[in-house]
C-alpha cells in the first residue's frame, strides 16, 4: 500500500464506521454529480461509487491515480483529474442546471485557502461535506463574541449554512494526525439573509477588521469607515472585530459603498 506523503498533507481515512457515517450524512442519489477532493487510497471513493452513477475526483498525487482507476473498474465509473485543487476550476465539471456536491478529507495545510477558493465558485455548488481539523470547523461555525469567531467565520457564514456534524478521532486515519477532525456540511444560501452590494469590498472590510483584531474597529477600519457611518448604523466604533455580526459587516460594506 502506498505510504502517505507528508508534503501532500496525506492522512488516509481507514475507519469503516466513520466512512459509513459520512456516506449516511451525504445521502447520495444515483444521479448526483459528486466530486471528491483528494480521494487518496479510495476509502470513501469506492463506497460512494456504489451509490452514484459517475464519480469525479481531483487528486494531486500522480502515483495514486493508476491504483484508483484500476480498482474502480469493478465498482463503477470513476473520473480522476490530476491537479492542484487550489487552482482547479470546478466550473469545468458542472452541467447546469445540475449543481455539484463536493466532498473530501481535506489536508489540514490547505483547508482554509481551499474553502475560500470554493466560496468563489458557489454558483455551481449544491453542497459541500468535508473532513477538517476540528479547530477549523469550530471557527467556521463560531458565533460573534467568541475567541474562535474570525474572518473565516464571517465569510463562510455569509455564503453558507454551516452544520458541524460529528467528531472524527485521530485513529480513524493512517497515519493518525495529532488532532481531532470534524465532518462539516456547507450549504450555499439559496437566498442570503443579508446581501452586500459589492462582495470585493465586503471581503476587504472583513479582512481589515480581523487583521488586527485586538484593535477597535474604528482603528482597524479607519481607512474605510468614517465615524459618520458608525453613527448612521448605530454601531459603536469602540467594538472589536469579533463583536460584529455578519449583518454588521454587510451593513458596513454597503454603507461605505453608498457614502
Amino acid at each position: 500500500m502506498p505510504q502517505a506523503r507528508k508534503r501532500f498533507g496525506q492522512n488516509f481515512l481507514q475507519d469503516g464506521q466513520v466512512i459509513a457515517d459520512i456516506i449516511a450524512c451525504l445521502a447520495p442519489k444515483p444521479n448526483d454529480r459528486c466530486v471528491e477532493i483528494g480521494p487518496g487510497l479510495g476509502a470513501l471513493t469506492f463506497p460512494l461509487l456504489k451509490k452514484v452513477n459517475v464519480l469525479e475526483t481531483v487528486e494531486l498525487d500522480r502515483d495514486l491515480i493508476p491504483l484508483l482507476l484500476e480498482k474502480s473498474k469493478s465498482v463503477g465509473q470513476l473520473h480522476v483529474y490530476q491537479g492542484d485543487v487550489l487552482t482547479f476550476d470546478f466550473h469545468t465539471l458542472a452541467h447546469p442546471p445540475q449543481k455539484l456536491r463536493i466532498l473530501g478529507n481535506l489536508p489540514y495545510n490547505i483547508s482554509t485557502p481551499l474553502i475560500f477558493h470554493l466560496l468563489a465558485q458557489l454558483d455551481i455548488i449544491e453542497d459541500m461535506h468535508f473532513m477538517l481539523q476540528q479547530e477549523v470547523v469550530d471557527r467556521m461555525a463560531a458565533p460573534p463574541n467568541s475567541k474562535t469567531y474570525g474572518r473565516l467565520s464571517v465569510m463562510v457564514q455569509y455564503h453558507c449554512q454551516v452544520e458541524s456534524l460529528f467528531v472524527i478521532p485521530p485513529g480513524a486515519f493512517l497515519p493518525a494526525p495529532k488532532v481531532y477532525s470534524k465532518l462539516v456540511r456547507l450549504t450555499p444560501h439559496v437566498t442570503k439573509p443579508d446581501v452586500v452590494n459589492n462582495e470585493t469590498v465586503f471581503a476587504e472590510i472583513v479582512r481589515l477588521a480581523f487583521n488586527q483584531r485586538r484593535k477597535t474597529i474604528r482603528n482597524s477600519l479607519k481607512d474605510k469607515i468614517s465615524d459618520a457611518i458608525f453613527e448612521k448604523l448605530s454601531l459603536s466604533p469602540l467594538l472589536r472585530a469579533e463583536n460584529l455580526t455578519v449583518r454588521d459587516y454587510v451593513n458596513l460594506a454597503n454603507a461605505w459603498i453608498e457614502s
